[in-house]
């Protein structure tokens, strides 16, 4: 089965997936630990690492029954066709996940840009690395469109 990108409502990312899960849909929600300062304190609080959208996998007859779940808007195309995201970028979303590494930012690919990989030790072999300086690294997404900047331990 292909992993999708399901556009959420903003803010609703964290909520869908719960629903989805609860619902029998395997899905991808990679989040990250942000401190956030209001007047009279500090908090640390959990947010997406991919705005409005989450993974799912899903067979092509069951991609609509996700629109039952309130905050579902649709799904990412890509000339003409859903957008089809690879295992192995999957793998590397829940490769951070599990190993508790600590994302510092995401930021859009730039085009022009030229990526190449060098070994990170994560389970993708290919294409996902772009850079690594001191005890930070810029992890690739080339199907999202995304760059993870990665604190290593």
């Amino acid at each position: 089965m292909p992993w999708y990108v399901l556009i959420t409502k903003p803010k609703h990312e964290l909520k869908v997936a719960e629903r989805l899960q609860e619902n029998g849909f395997e899905v991808c929600c990679p989040t990250r630990i942000e401190v956030r300062q209001w007047s009279d304190r500090k908090k640390k609080v959990t947010v997406p690492l991919l705005p409005s959208m989450l993974l799912i996998n899903v067979p092509d007859k069951e991609r609509s029954q996700v629109f039952t779940v309130p905050g579902a808007l649709r799904y990412l195309f890509w000339l003409g066709e859903p957008a089809v995201v690879p295992e192995k970028e999957v793998q590397v979303l829940k490769d951070i996940a599990s190993q508790k590494h600590q994302v510092l930012s995401t930021e859009k690919i730039e085009i022009g840009r030229e990526i190449d990989l060098k070994d990170f030790g994560l389970t993708a072999k290919k294409g996902t690395v772009k850079y690594i300086s001191g005890n930070q690294c810029w992890v690739v997404l080339h199907k999202l469109g995304y760059v993870i900047k990665l604190k290593i331990k």
